[in-house]
């Protein structure tokens, strides 16, 4: 029976492959249009093509950049009670830059971080937003006439326009702002607005305001009895090796109370890059508060930028401001900052703290910038 059907299929099989056969035949080269198949093919890459660059520019500005960094370290902190294990942290951000006429700047900072107040690794100088992405910071940097500028904005700090003369580029949280923590206005809480001013031969000028009217902060509103706000400005001079600022800061911290800061900072660089001649930058800050003892703090810091592939660093100072009268405590450290490649950056430190119970720690920051 099987064999029966395979006699049956065989001829209805052939009689479909014979046609096939003879079409096939029958078709030769001449019969198609490279050509033309090739020019219907282009036509068709080409409009997606540009319905794709359409799309784009349609959906991000060409005036506009976006940078992003995370930072990844690990440490451990011997002289402190609960903080001798080994700990880990890091911090992410991602910044936003657009140009609206070539010569202003609308800025977004957005960022991420695991340290905190109880962290091992709070020492660095690292993001401390959790693992949620936060806008950090926004703001508007506009020129106005030919010698100055002017931004505004919110979570930003009110300094953000001073030239602060300082070129140590330290990693801890203690010193590196050069011994100017409190007239700096570095908070970034709040809103801020600035100005700085080109005044000629070597001079510059800038003014900053942080107040309390923000979105996320109360209702006491700018300027208010009710409101905590910061006023500053700086004179800074900058020549060939060296430079030197004076900055002053008026901060309410509370409707019957405020603190006066002045600070002066100085750097000198040797004329010739890559000796065995460091960098040297100082400062000092001085608190009069309205009620209350008076504050004061220092900073000493060296720095060689051609050690090798790196830069090395070192510095000694106050540990924060120091109460009038009270004993003093000091923080030394020194750190050196290896470039793996453009966009990595390997940074060992060691700090020592001194307190009512001496601290070190030993930590390793990563960077990366893309």
């Amino acid at each position: 029976m099987k064999l029966f059907k395979s006699l049956l299929v065989a001829p209805a099989t052939l009689g479909l492959l014979a046609p096939m056969a003879a079409t096939a035949n029958e078709v030769t080269v001449n019969d198609f249009a490279p050509a033309e198949e090739l020019a219907i093919t282009n036509s068709r890459v080409d409009g997606l093509e540009a319905r794709l660059n359409n799309f784009e520019a349609g959906s991000f500005s060409e005036t506009t950049s976006a940078s992003f960094s995370a930072d990844f370290a690990i440490g451990t902190v011997d002289g402190t009670s609960g903080e001798e294990a080994v700990g880990t942290a890091y911090g992410f951000q991602i910044d936003l830059s657009t140009s609206f006429t070539g010569e202003d700047s609308f800025d977004v900072s957005i960022d991420a971080g695991t340290t905190d107040a109880n962290s091992v690794l709070d020492e660095l100088d690292l993001n401390d937003a959790s693992d949620t992405l936060t806008v950090d910071g926004i703001s508007y940097t506009f020129p106005l006439g030919d010698k100055m500028t002017v931004f505004v904005g919110d979570s930003v700090d009110g300094s953000s326009l001073y030239s602060t003369a300082c070129v140590y580029g330290g990693v801890t949280d203690v010193l590196d702002d050069c011994g100017n923590q409190f007239s700096a206005m570095d908070g970034g809480a709040g809103t801020a607005a600035g100005a700085s001013f080109e005044i000629g031969n070597g001079f510059t000028a800038a003014i900053g305001y942080t107040g309390d009217g923000s979105s996320d902060s109360s209702t006491n509103g700018l300027m208010t009895k009710e409101g905590l706000d910061v006023y500053g400005g700086q004179l800074t001079y900058t020549g060939d090796s060296y430079g030197a600022s004076v900055t002053y800061a008026l901060k309410e911290t509370s409707s019957t109370a405020e603190t006066t800061y002045w600070a002066l900072n100085g750097y000198w660089t040797p004329e010739e890059t890559g000796t065995s001649v460091p960098s040297i930058s100082v400062g000092y800050e001085m608190g009069d508060p309205s009620t209350g003892v008076d504050t004061e703090q220092w900073f000493v810091g060296l720095q060689w930028d051609e050690i090798g592939a790196g830069t090395l660093g070192a510095a000694v100072g106050t540990k924060g401001a120091i109460n009038e009268g009270a004993t003093e405590y000091y923080q030394y450290e020194a750190f050196y900052s290896y470039p793996v490649n453009d966009s990595m950056t390997v940074t060992p430190l060691i700090y020592v703290a001194e307190d009512s119970t001496d601290s070190t720690g030993i930590m390793v920051k990563t960077s990366f910038s893309f």
